[in-house]
């Protein structure tokens, strides 16, 4: 039988849930409460399109030029977005990823990152997929196994579902301060905007329609669990609610327009980071993690 461009699959269960993790990426395929879609899936025999479900470490979003400067190190990483002079996502979307730990409701995923071009670090990561009563709970969990200083950042790309059809029926509610503005040519960010008043404060929810965007928005409003939620209720009145832990300041909102006609609009992209873009340059939320320090962030999703 082929093996599948995703890799070896690993289905968790916890009542009616179900998650599929996958061996390419350490990446969530598919999420489904009954026979109900929560994160937009895609299919056993494609590669992942659109980052779905891929881990981003050590740093999320876009690093421009592939360039940045480490204790007084230039260092130059591949351009893995290179009609845009970028380097996107990290270094860990398509390395295979071993199960270190493994149960009927949980998965623990774990991959190293020894010292390559533009990262010469030595960087252990692994991510746990956890399903309980209120839903999925992924923790990554990073530690600096080298001799000096990393540069540290995470994020996950999920795509909350709307059910059947497409995003343009849903009601979007999330709540956020300031959105970073980027350039039309590199998506670079260029600098922090309010939201309060404008197109994109969804702050009280609303029907998403034909509007389009693809920005980070951090100084994220949190609730009285200290975590910020983005929520997405479907046309059959059900909501894909996603919550980011306080480790997670940025949530990217990417309304997949560039993707394959096919695929375009039938997920919302809410991505946790723990650093905006191109913070490998700015500094803006890059973690300096010490000889064997370690960072753990989590983020969840649940239907309700």
């Amino acid at each position: 039988m082929p093996i599948p461009p995703s890799g070896e699959q690993f289905e968790i269960r916890h009542g009616h849930q179900r998650a599929t993790i996958v061996e390419v990426g350490g990446a969530i395929r598919e999420y489904y409460a009954g026979d109900r879609a929560v994160l937009d899936p895609f299919p056993l025999d494609k590669m992942a399109d659109g980052a779905r479900g891929n881990l981003l470490v050590p740093w999320p979003n876009r690093l421009a030029d592939g360039k940045y400067d480490w204790d007084g190190a230039a260092q130059q990483t591949a351009l893995t977005e290179p009609e845009k002079h970028n380097a996107i996502h990290g270094v860990l979307r398509w390395c295979n990823w071993v199960p270190v730990e493994r149960g009927e409701s949980r998965v623990s995923m774990h991959a190293r990152i020894h010292p390559q071009m533009g990262y010469p670090f030595v960087l252990d990561v692994s991510v746990a997929y956890e399903l309980t009563d209120v839903g999925l709970a992924v923790t990554t969990t990073a530690t600096n196994l080298g001799e000096t200083a990393c540069p540290y950042g995470t994020g996950q790309h999920p795509y909350l579902s709307p059910g059947e059809g497409l995003i343009d029926d849903c009601e979007l509610q999330f709540a956020a301060a300031t959105r970073i503005d980027t350039d039309d040519e590199r998506q670079l960010p260029t600098d922090g905007v309010p939201v309060a008043g404008t197109e994109y404060d969804f702050s009280e929810p609303r029907r998403v329609g034909d509007f389009q965007m693809d920005y980070a928005f951090t100084d994220l409003a949190r609730e009285e669990d200290g975590r910020a939620y983005a929520r997405l209720k479907g046309a059959d009145g059900a909501t894909a609610e996603l919550r980011l832990d306080e480790n997670y300041t940025v949530l990217e909102v990417f309304t997949g327009d560039t993707l394959a006609p096919d695929r375009a609009r039938r997920g919302l992209a809410c991505e946790p980071m723990t650093c905006p873009p191109n913070a490998f340059n700015s500094g803006d939320g890059l973690i300096r993690l010490e000889p064997g320090g370690s960072h753990s962030a989590v983020w969840g999703v649940r239907l309700r």
